[in-house]
């Protein structure tokens, strides 16, 4: 078996692993990192250096990055500092570590283990996976197929701010209120997406997917909804199922 380095970058840590992909999980044991203050390229790129070191890994590398991803390059930075706008992630973290990236959406990459491996396979509608941690990431499927960069946790919401700010966990926490008041926001943000898309299926992902037992009777939308089954190993996954394939 040849394992593939994935790693996912968060807006307060950034976690990698070595990942078998013909059985879906994780190959040995998950290395963190903070996401360093301020999140600079340059700064970043040490702390993505310290996880290939940690490995001693020389082979080609998947990334999950919480931005607009295209072409390796970054289009946006919602939770990180501004001065990645424009920047080419796989250069600059492939100088930092003489290895080869390959970057893609963070959400993207948690949606696409979970088609792969988790709680999407075989499903052949319209599926969303959100993930639920500082921000809203969204990836979307149909058929199988990922239509990339969605970016839907940015939707405008009330006040003119973003859906992320009202109901993600860094909202809760923000907010300081409970997690049966902050469902019920949730809940209003999956059926705005269920009115805009009609989907089949909503997958949650992210560190609140942890509790979903907790409020899964607070979410009330025709499309079922399930916890992802890869919890907060999918962006890893999904990020070394992505570098395999290009």
């Amino acid at each position: 078996m040849n394992a593939i380095l994935g790693i996912d970058v968060g807006a307060s840590g950034i976690k990698g692993a070595l990942v078998d992909l013909e059985k879906g999980r994780l190959h040995g044991e998950r290395f963190r990192v903070p996401t360093p203050r301020p999140s600079t390229p340059e700064a970043m790129a040490g702390a993505v250096g310290e996880i290939v070191d940690f490995f001693g890994y020389t082979g080609i590398v998947g990334c999950g990055f919480p931005s607009i991803v295209k072409n390796g390059m970054a289009r946006s930075a919602a939770n990180i500092d501004q001065t990645w706008i424009g920047a080419n992630i796989e250069k600059i973290f492939g100088d930092a570590t003489q290895t080869t990236f390959f970057a893609t959406n963070d959400a993207d990459a948690a949606g696409i283990a979970e088609m792969r491996f988790g709680m999407g396979k075989g499903e052949q509608g319209l599926v969303f996976l959100i993930t639920i941690g500082t921000g809203l990431g969204t990836a979307l499927f149909y058929k199988g197929m990922l239509v990339p960069n969605t970016e839907l946790g940015h939707v405008m919401w009330k006040n003119g701010k973003s859906a992320e700010l009202y109901c993600s966990s860094g909202a809760r926490e923000r907010l300081k209120i409970s997690r049966k008041e902050w469902a019920g926001r949730f809940n209003e943000y999956l059926h705005h997406l269920e009115r805009l898309f009609s989907p089949d299926l909503f997958i949650l992902g992210g560190g609140e997917s942890k509790f979903f037992d907790s409020y899964k009777e607070l979410l009330t939308t025709n499309a079922r909804v399930v916890p992802a089954k890869l919890l907060n190993n999918a962006g890893i996954i999904g990020a070394a199922a992505f570098a395999a394939e290009q």
